[in-house]
């Protein structure tokens, strides 16, 4: 764990369960042990780059709809009501430590046209050098299929490789990756540490998509693979406690660790 207690530059996803009640609404006392947590860890020299989803969730929320809408406009409404929302929250919690944020939406189309990503670059270097925390979401405004990224695991990873992060980690609302699903079987055991994606450890993802939020299992293994294949050692860790952050930069061994071994 030393890599990942000693990075410097560090990307954190934190997913819509993490952010959310089941109503959709803020998990206020959550919110803010997150950002008190992060900001707590820039005053000791980490770079934060903080991927956050839950625009949807928290648009349908306000809007007192019971699960995320289905059609491409409500969910782009939704999207634009719920960042405000987002945006707000975070600069006014992290104002309370002196820290400024600075919101980054992002499509994929953006990250594939080599100019453009360049741009992106090099706004992430400047935000960095300022001093503020980049708050990257996929703009879910106007995404459709041809230029989303699905979810936000993969916008985690490719974040991670543009400002090349020493470290990435997913805060979900489950422990880690189990050697069986743990909702089911009282005796899963977590997985500690994973060097390579095969089709064992992809067999493990199940399915563990939440009502409110778009990713599994499966799409953090792929980030996982990715980050691995870009020498970025990952970590999906359960984030009801944001306080597990410490644990994590501290070196304990909780979550899941994904970091090829010497010998691949």
């Amino acid at each position: 764990m030393n890599q990942i207690s000693n990075a410097k530059r560090v990307v954190i996803k934190v997913g819509t369960s993490t952010l959310t009640h089941k109503t959709g609404l803020l998990n206020i006392r959550r919110f803010e042990q997150l950002v008190r947590v992060l900001a707590d860890l820039k005053n000791s020299g980490k770079e934060i780059i903080l991927v956050s989803s839950g625009a949807i969730g928290v648009g349908a929320g306000k809007l007192g709809l019971s699960e995320r809408p289905k059609d491409v406009p409500s969910k782009q409404a939704c999207a634009a009501i719920g960042q405000c929302e987002l945006m707000y929250a975070y600069d006014k919690l992290f104002s309370d430590y002196n820290h400024n944020v600075a919101q980054v939406l992002l499509t994929y189309d953006i990250m594939v046209d080599a100019k453009r990503k360049s741009n992106v670059i090099n706004t992430f270097e400047a935000l960095i050098s300022f001093g503020s925390i980049p708050i990257v979401n996929e703009n879910d405004t106007v995404s459709t299929e041809e230029v989303e990224f699905g979810d936000n695991d993969t916008l985690s990873v490719l974040v991670a490789e543009v400002v090349k992060a020493n470290a990435l980690i997913i805060l979900s609302d489950i422990d880690g990756l189990y050697d069986r699903d743990p909702n089911r079987y009282e005796n899963a055991t977590l997985i500690q540490r994973v060097e390579a994606i095969d089709d064992r450890i992809r067999s493990l993802a199940g399915d563990t998509a939440g009502k409110q939020g778009t990713g599994g299992m499966i799409s953090k293994l792929n980030a996982a693979e990715r980050a691995m294949n870009d020498q970025i050692p990952m970590i999906i860790a359960n984030g009801n406690d944001p306080h597990i952050l410490y644990d994590i930069f501290d070196g304990k061994e909780v979550g899941t660790l994904f970091q090829k071994g010497e010998a691949q």
